[in-house]
């Protein structure tokens, strides 16, 4: 029987890594991930303060997130709230579902946490957040052959306690299984630092808890890590798979995986977490990755249905703004050279406006002081936003 099992698995393996060749239609939505998008959820996050499970702020982002994913297209039909006892009181996860076209009743979780601890949280888990909405809203109207369910789990830093909620109590009652679950995919601080070389992701892989499941735990990183070559710059590295919110359905023997910062920073669980020590290009090209792999994950659609009809290659995404850190001249390179009329600003993080260009390609930033800014382009109705670095 052993020899059958392990045949069994190597055939499904192989089957599973053949199936990932390059699919531009995962490619084109993978690129619609917007850097602006991605600083826009980031700075909200932010301002919804501390959001420690069972405070005002945390019902806040709650709603919020819910404000998200009803703007993005979901009804309220498909969002649920997921209420677990905490503190004497409760506190909520959020479960929004969207529904797969052949096998509807087995889903593909990916989720991550939306409670903070002491501070802020915008690397844990504001980056792991603003990547599941950017995937939730640009497969909004994909088909997928799974369902998918996007999870943001309170309680998460008081110890798992809103996943294993739901492990233990929704996905499982007991030994019973109520959910078929082909996969887990966490997201958890990969918001990287800015300063760093933030060119690799960690794939965590199952190599602990219960045996049972840690080779098809190997068999999905593997894919993960192959999805990330294929739709984003980013290189991959192994990490074991640890006290994040995967970690309940592993122990119900689920298959587990996920991404998290390769160069950890110091700053999750302090007052410091906050929008300027992350890197959104980092966050950006992880959230390319989370797309890719999830498309693979879901079997999404290959047609071009739901897809961007505009050159990628001329996106006002792929602008190019240099050097940074910048020393006095901020250069602009636009995809497009037609591009005649544009306008770039600089502000501080409250939005106060500090420099303002029309048309010049080469600003001069030398009036300013050492520091960290954002710096707005504007062509038409499209705007990109961009984290500039002044250091001389």
């Amino acid at each position: 029987m052993k020899k059958i099992t392990a045949f069994l698995l190597v055939y499904i393996v192989a089957q599973n890594l053949q199936a990932q060749n390059f699919i531009q239609a995962y490619k084109d939505r993978a690129e619609m991930v917007t850097q602006t998008n991605i600083i826009n959820n980031l700075q909200e996050f932010a301002g919804l303060g501390v959001k420690t499970t069972g405070s005002l702020a945390n019902t806040n982002a709650l709603n919020w997130l819910k404000d998200k994913y009803l703007s993005y297209g979901y009804t309220n039909a498909q969002i649920v709230e997921n209420p677990f006892p905490y503190g004497g009181s409760t506190s909520k996860n959020l479960i929004i579902t969207k529904t797969g076209t052949v096998y509807p009743n087995t889903y593909v979780i990916i989720c991550g946490h939306f409670d903070t601890l002491n501070g802020p949280g915008v690397n844990d888990n504001g980056s792991g957040t603003s990547i599941m909405l950017e995937a939730a809203r640009i497969l909004k109207d994909i088909p997928t052959e799974y369902s998918i369910k996007f999870i943001h789990f309170s309680g998460e830093e008081q110890g798992l306690i809103g996943s294993r909620y739901y492990a233990y109590n929704v996905a499982y009652q007991g030994n019973t299984r109520l959910l078929d679950i082909k996969l887990v995919f966490n997201l958890d601080q990969v918001g990287g630092v800015m300063g760093n070389n933030n060119n690799t992701i960690y794939c965590d892989e199952d190599q602990g808890g219960i045996s049972t499941n840690n080779a098809a735990s190997a068999a999905v990183t593997q894919q993960l890590r192959n999805c990330t070559t294929l739709y984003s710059p980013l290189l991959t590295a192994v990490d074991p798979a640890e006290n994040s919110d995967y970690i309940p359905f592993e122990e119900k023997g689920e298959v587990i995986t996920g991404f998290f910062e390769r160069i950890r920073s110091n700053k999750p669980h302090t007052s410091n977490d906050t929008f300027l020590n992350t890197d959104p290009v980092y966050i950006y090209n992880v959230g390319k990755a989370s797309v890719g792999a999830l498309q693979h994950f879901a079997v999404a659609t290959t047609s071009s249905l739901g897809t961007r009809e505009t050159d990628f290659k001329n996106s006002l995404e792929n602008v190019k703004i240099y050097p940074n850190p910048v020393k006095d001249i901020v250069n602009i390179e636009l995809p497009d050279s037609s591009i005649r009329n544009f306008s770039f600003e600089i502000t501080d993080f409250p939005g106060r406006s500090l420099l303002k260009t029309t048309n010049e390609a080469k600003i001069n930033v030398s009036g300013l002081e050492n520091g960290v800014y954002l710096g707005v382009l504007k062509v038409g109705d499209q705007t990109v936003v961009r984290k500039i670095l002044i250091n001389r």
